[in-house]
């Protein structure tokens, strides 16, 4: 899947924003999500010499072969509910063996040192910021055009209001489509990915030629949405509408032939969920039902086999029942 980097240091240089207030949500017009920009155009042979750079896509060899030698997916699997790894963890008992983890050292880089690949980079972060959700979203141009693809830079970031961050990594020559969707006219649909779209999901990240659809490239199917023009993914349990609200473009570390970095900010407007796979008052999704997927590093994905549950503790209760938070909470009006 579409495994796009997102990089910049905070500056008084980073930011281009277009900002789409609240109030204006479902009524602002594609103007207002159209951003200028002062970046030069690259030149054809710039964007031909950042091509034979350009390293995010991995070189997967004879996987076929690969995948064939290994064990069959199990669709029947349970997920399993365990205890959690320490049940018997005491305040202040910080983690098993950690005298063994102290003694290993930490090595320290910088991520823009003039030496240090970006390819480097990348696959650090997305093998040590593991799992990721992915972000596979639908949009549409002002002519109608359709884009499905999954994003590897996503997440949810609140609830109250519903909103949501997708990144766009700078890659060589234009900007992906669907974040010039997201421009032009600021709707999409947020699809979640279960254990049996893996396939069609992946298709969908193909870099296909213009004027091909992923819809079809991938064989899911459309259904409508109430809220924003894109179709929803029929196949997904959890459906989210939404619009955006605010764009940021990073400037500080563009190259010759790449196009912007940026991250998107959307609020959503409607929720839809597969019938079955929630309580009744829609409040929990089952998550047996949604079966998951997560990103790791490389071309490798995870599934969900075990959960085990911890409940968040309150200092008023746990206080009179714990030695050291007792101790603490006797200290933490004195000198530190």
């Amino acid at each position: 899947m579409a495994s796009w980097r997102t990089r910049g240091r905070m500056s008084s240089q980073v930011w281009k924003s277009t900002h789409i207030s609240g109030s204006s949500l479902g009524s602002h017009s594609p103007n207002q999500l159209r951003m200028s920009s002062s970046a030069a155009v690259a030149s054809e042979s710039e964007i031909v010499a950042a091509q034979k750079n350009y390293k995010v896509v991995q070189d997967a060899g004879n996987f076929n072969e690969i995948q064939a030698a290994r064990p069959d997916f199990n669709h029947s699997t349970s997920i399993e509910v365990t205890k959690s790894p320490n049940p018997n963890w005491n305040y202040g008992d910080g983690i098993p063996e950690n005298g063994a983890s102290l003694a290993q050292e930490h090595y320290e880089i910088d991520p823009y040192a003039p030496d240090r690949p970006m390819i480097h980079n990348y696959r650090l972060l997305v093998s040590g910021i593991a799992p990721r959700p992915v972000g596979f979203l639908s949009t549409v141009n002002s002519k109608g055009e359709k884009n499905l693809s999954p994003f590897s830079y996503f997440q949810v970031i609140d609830h109250d209001p519903p909103m949501f961050i997708v990144g766009f990594s700078s890659r060589p020559g234009h900007v992906k489509d669907t974040y010039h969707n997201l421009k032009e006219t600021g709707e999409c649909v947020i699809n979640t990915v279960s254990e049996n779209m893996t396939e069609a999901v992946n298709a969908a990240s193909i870099d296909a030629p213009y004027g091909v659809s992923e819809w079809d490239v991938s064989g899911l199917h459309e259904a409508p949405s109430s809220t924003v023009k894109p179709a929803r993914v029929a196949e997904s349990v959890f459906n989210i509408e939404g619009k955006v609200i605010d764009i940021k473009e990073f400037t500080d570390h563009q190259k010759p032939g790449m196009s912007l970095a940026a991250t998107v900010l959307i609020k959503a407007t409607r929720f839809w969920v597969k019938e079955g796979a929630s309580d009744a008052e829609f409040s929990h999704i089952d998550l047996e039902k949604l079966r998951p997927i997560g990103q790791l590093g490389g071309m490798s994905y995870g599934r969900i086999s075990s959960t085990f549950e911890h409940p968040r503790k309150r200092w008023s209760e746990e206080v009179q029942q714990s030695e050291t938070l007792s101790r603490l909470d006797a200290w933490k009006g004195g000198d530190s």
